[in-house]
This record gives C-alpha cells, structure tokens and sequence, in this order.
C-alpha cells in the first residue's frame, strides 16, 4: 500500500496550484463490460456536442495541465496530456481504445472530468512512497504503447526504481492488466481545484465497486 505521496521542490515552485486525489482498491478486473461501454458511448455523444477540438483546450482541467507542461519544459501541443489526447480522438469521430474493464473505467472519468489520471498495479510499484517530480533529460521512460518515452520536462511520478507516471502516458513497467488485484489511481489537478479531484475520485470509486467489483477503497487527497 502507497503510504505517502510527495511533491519535489521543482514541482512545487512550477506548479504551486496543484492538488492530487489518490484512489486504492482490490479489484477483479475483466476483459470488457457491456454495461460500462453504454456509459462510455454516452460520454463520448455529449464529448461531441459540447466540444471541438479547439475548445477541448479551454476546459479548465486541460489548460491548466497544459500550462504546467509549459512550465516544467514540454510542449503541450508536441506531448499532449492524456485527457485532452482522450477528447480529440473522440472528436475526430474515433471511439475510445477498449483495453480492459479497470481501464476503461479510468479513461471514461478522463473523459468526462478533463483530468489526466494514472492508474498503476499497486503490486508493481517499488516501495510504499512515490514523489511527484520533474523528468531529466536522458531518463529512461518506457510509455504504454509508445516505446522509450522523453519525459525531459514533464511532471513524472517516482517510486524507488523510477519514473511510473506522467500525464501523457503511464509506464509500462507498473500497468494494469487482467492479473491486476489492487490498484492505485492518481487524479492530477492542476488547476487547484480540490473538489473538482476529489467529485471524480468519488466517481472512479463508484466505478470500481459497479464493474471491477472493488472492495478496500481508500481515497487520499493530497499534497
């Protein structure tokens, strides 16, 4: 169990609005839900009535991740957060990647709340303690279904081997899977706004004990 999340001294001074919402559960996670994929096709429909893609970058949750790759370093417009990366592939009239149920959960509260949220196998991550932090240049990164990622100037998590997290893509090393039993999701709030965190950790844990059967939840604000 992930007993303390921190925020580097980099981090804070680049991004000193941030507050994040940490979610951990034991799950039973299954290949695809029926019921779940109606509600994602739902989202996706009110997705393209109320957005384009250029508004997407407007939604509040999006353009303030998108000014805290500024900040760190990255081009927003070059690494896209994943949220906003969700929404556009939504709107250019392409459904959302179906990849497992536990997954699909988490990209459906992306879709709806604008946050880029990561979802870890808890059973993966080195250590009890993970800090939230700024890439190097030369770090190695290996992205879900991206290869060696150049996360030099993005907000990364740590745990005591490396990098995890970063609101572009999550690491391949800690995923989730069919085998996953306990999670750790991460709501990413740059924008400040604690409610707003906190309403879609409340979702996400509703999703979780509707289709992956959740028990011991545990939802953390933090810093």
């Amino acid at each position: 169990m992930i007993e303390k999340i921190l925020l580097s001294d980099d981090i804070m001074s680049r991004c000193p609005k941030f507050v994040g919402t940490a979610i951990e559960a034991a799950v039973i996670n299954t290949p695809f839900s029926d019921e779940l994929w109606r509600k994602i096709h739902a989202a996706e429909t009110d997705c393209r009535t109320r957005l384009t893609t250029e508004t997407v970058k407007e939604l509040p949750a999006v353009a303030a991740t998108r000014e805290a790759y500024r900040r760190c370093g990255k081009d927003p417009s070059r690494y896209r957060p994943s949220a906003e990366s969700l929404m556009r592939r939504v709107l250019k009239n392409t459904d959302l990647y179906q990849i497992s149920t536990v997954v699909d959960l988490i990209n459906l509260a992306s879709l709806l709340s604008g946050y880029s949220i990561g979802g870890f196998d808890a059973a993966l991550i080195d250590g009890n303690t993970l800090t939230l932090g700024i890439g190097r240049e030369g770090e190695p990164y290996d992205g879900i279904g991206r290869g060696t990622l150049n996360i030099a100037g993005m907000p990364v998590y740590r745990d005591a081997t490396g990098g995890i997290g970063t609101p572009t893509s999550d690491n391949e090393r800690t995923k989730l899977s069919l085998s996953t039993t306990r999670l750790l999701v991460i709501v990413n709030g740059y924008d400040g706004d604690r409610t707003a965190t906190n309403a879609c950790a409340d979702l996400i844990g509703d999703l979780l004990r509707r289709y992956a059967s959740a028990t011991d939840i545990v939802i953390t604000p933090f810093p």
